[in-house]
This record gives C-alpha cells, sequence and structure tokens, in this order.
C-alpha cells in the first residue's frame, strides 16, 4: 500500500522508474532489479532504470526482442523463472561485460496496461534460496501497480508539454498571421513589405528553434533521448564551437578568450549532447553581452583528473538577484530580456538536464550589473556503475 501510494505521487518517470526497481529489489529480496521498457520505433527493449546503473550508464543499452529472456517475458506475456541464466539459451552475456555485473538468476514479469505490453520488470539474483511462488506473485502484483503508473506519467507529461506548447507558439504564430495580412495590402510601401518579411523570417526561424527544443525537452522527460558515449579531446569540441557563434560575436564587436589547458583534455561522454550545452551557454554569452565586450571560456580539470568543468562568462548586465532561483525553470525569462532578446526560455533547461544525464552538474554565478557566468561539470570517464 504504501508503495502504491508512492508510485500514484510520482509524476517525474525517471523517478518513478527508480522507484519501482528499488522496491523490486527490496520485495523480492534481490541484488538488482531493472525496467526495460518496449520501443515500438525500432522494435527494441530498452533499459531504463536499474539499481545498479546511473541513468547515463542505461542509455544505449538495448535487448532485441526476439531470442531474449526479456523478450519472452513481453511476447507471451508471463512470468519468467530462471534459476541459472548461464543455461538459458536465450540469455545474452552482453549487457553483462558491458556493465560489469553476473547474471545467476532472474525473475522477469511483464508490465501491461490496458492490454498493451509497456515493456518487463525483472529482478536479479536471489540473496537466499531460490525465487518462489510469493515472489512470482508480490512481483506481478508490483508490476500491475507500476505499469497504471507510467501510463499515467506519460499522458501527464504530455499532456504538460501540449498545453505548454501551444502558449508558447502563439506569439510567433500571431505575428506571422498579422505580417502575411500585411502583405496582402496593395498599398504597402516598398521598405515596409521588405521589413515585414524579414519578420517572417525571423518568425519562421524563431517556430522551427522552439518546435527542435520542445522535442528534445519531452524526449529528456520522458526518458527516450540515446546517448553515445565516445572519448573526445575537449579543447578541440570548443574551438569548434567558437566557430559556429564567431560571425554573431563578431558583428557585435565581441572578443572570445579562450582559457584551455596546454595539454589536449580528453573526456568520454557524449559529444554531440556536450556540444549542444556549450553552444547554448556560448549563444546566450552573446546574446546577453553588452556590444564589444568579452566572452571567456574556461577549461578547469579537478586537482585528481576526475571531473572536468567548463565554464562561459559574459561581461553582460548580469541576472537580478530575484531571477537567479529561476535560470534552469522551463520558459523562464529574466523580465527585462523579453522584447529585447529572442529566445524560448528552453535553452538552460534542456542543457542542464542533459549535462545532469551524463552524471554531471549545471550552475550559475552573477553579479547584476557585471556579468554572469555559467559553469557545468563533468566526468572525465563515464562510470557506468551508480555509486
Amino acid at each position: 500500500m504504501d508503495i502504491s501510494r508512492t508510485l500514484v505521487l510520482t509524476l517525474d518517470l525517471p523517478r518513478l522508474l527508480n522507484k519501482i526497481v528499488l522496491a523490486a529489489a527490496e520485495l523480492t529480496d534481490t541484488e538488482v532489479a531493472s525496467i526495460m521498457l518496449f520501443d515500438p520505433q525500432s522494435g527494441e527493449l530498452r533499459f531504463e532504470a536499474a539499481t545498479n546503473l546511473s541513468a547515463a550508464a542505461l542509455q544505449g543499452i538495448v535487448v532485441p526482442v526476439e531470442g531474449s529472456i526479456a523478450g519472452w517475458i513481453v511476447t507471451h506475456p508471463e512470468p519468467l523463472v530462471v534459476p541459472d541464466a548461464t543455461k538459458d539459451p536465450r540469455w545474452s552475456q552482453d549487457v553483462d561485460r558491458r556493465v560489469s555485473f553476473i547474471t545467476h538468476s532472474i525473475l522477469g514479469v511483464p508490465l501491461v496496461a490496458r492490454d498493451k505490453t509497456l515493456g518487463a520488470l525483472e529482478a536479479i539474483n536471489k540473496r537466499n534460496g531460490t525465487f518462489t511462488a510469493e515472489d512470482i506473485t508480490v512481483l506481478q502484483t508490483l508490476a500491475a501497480q507500476a505499469s497504471v503508473a507510467i501510463v499515467n506519467v506519460r499522458l501527464f507529461q504530455q499532456s504538460d508539454v501540449i498545453s505548454e506548447m501551444v502558449h508558447e507558439l502563439r506569439a510567433p504564430l500571431t505575428s506571422l498571421t498579422a505580417a502575411s495580412q500585411l502583405l496582402l495590402r496593395s498599398d504597402l510601401p516598398a521598405d515596409k513589405r521588405d521589413q515585414i518579411t524579414r519578420t517572417i523570417q525571423s518568425e519562421t526561424g524563431r517556430l522551427a528553434q522552439m518546435t527542435t527544443e520542445f522535442l528534445d525537452m519531452a524526449r529528456l522527460e520522458s526518458g527516450r533521448v540515446r546517448y553515445t558515449i565516445e572519448a573526445f579531446d575537449l579543447a578541440g569540441l570548443i574551438r569548434e564551437c567558437v566557430a559556429v557563434i564567431q560571425p554573431q560575436a563578431a558583428a557585435r564587436g565581441l572578443r572570445v578568450d579562450l582559457q584551455l589547458p596546454p595539454a589536449p583534455k580528453k573526456l568520454e561522454s557524449d559529444r554531440g549532447k556536450v556540444k549542444q550545452v556549450i553552444l547554448n551557454l556560448l549563444s546566450n554569452a552573446v546574446k546577453y553581452n553588452r556590444d564589444n565586450g568579452v566572452i571567456t571560456i574556461r577549461v578547469t580539470p579537478s586537482p585528481d583528473g576526475a571531473a572536468t568543468t567548463v565554464s562561459v562568462t559574459d561581461t553582460g548586465k548580469g541576472i537580478p538577484p530575484e531571477s537567479m532561483p529561476r535560470m534552469f525553470e522551463k520558459f523562464y525569462r529574466v523580465p527585462d530580456t523579453e522584447r529585447t532578446v529572442a529566445g524560448t526560455g528552453l535553452g538552460l533547461s534542456l542543457a542542464k538536464k542533459m549535462v545532469e544525464v551524463l552524471g554531471g552538474e549545471m550552475s550559475v554565478r552573477s553579479t547584476y550589473g557585471t556579468g554572469s557566468t555559467f559553469s557545468f561539470s563533468l566526468p572525465a570517464v563515464f562510470s557506468a556503475v551508480t555509486q
């Protein structure tokens, strides 16, 4: 009953899934529990939560439905007890090798809601003895409650994102409607026609950016964003990002100051997502800076080399103290910048979520009237196991 109440009250999908696997491991007295959800687009099962793995470590771990233990549970769907995984032809060592784990025994049950199979919930390695009929019943009961909770959270998030999206799309759509009506006037002067055309181009670009950011946010909040972990040179990536924003910086007379370590600094992370975070911070540093100001990018490895911090400092107006606690909220924009600087209010929230999924954290410091510094840290070597 306690678990049921907790699941019903949780409306964040990653947090909900984490609570489910923790409850599964405790109720069945097993070393590990995990959830795999079915992805209809790829036809595969994807690890979404596990008691021994971080959220970032789960990204990209997939299990084929055909020829796997979890796939059998999903396609039948009914509970399955595997006393010795090494003797079951459906079991693969690939996942164990990837996360440095040894599977002995498995109890798996399907996650089913509204006659639709969502995925599988597995309890792995019974601590004492073997799985019993009571273990099966308990895990099935938990899975039934968990399935309803997962569906409810997905519906809530979908509704929440759609309502926010509709609200935010109204402004550019209103501008486009007015502009198109004006262009129909035969007596419109040529200079006004050019001005309205530029407005349409600007608002169309804004709509495209908003759509992309809405989709990214929806994927992040539903846990459907996939990450590709690889080793790369951080300094090289930063120079690549600076080259992208250099034309906008030069147009405002901004100087970019790079403070990078003398030796190449390697990171093991998702290069594309890190690039997206850096570009977001650099773009903001250009937009919110003073003309002829400075953008400083600093890379600081931790003393033990286990983490690296990237900071982007501007010489703009800074952030009012009352706005500081809300800087990473979705759609929040500092009140006195809404009319002067274009944006959706989603960029910083997206960047922060991406950094956190990659095992890092993001922060902001600002002195009003002087400038701001946005920083994020990432582990130098990606860690698959939750500490």
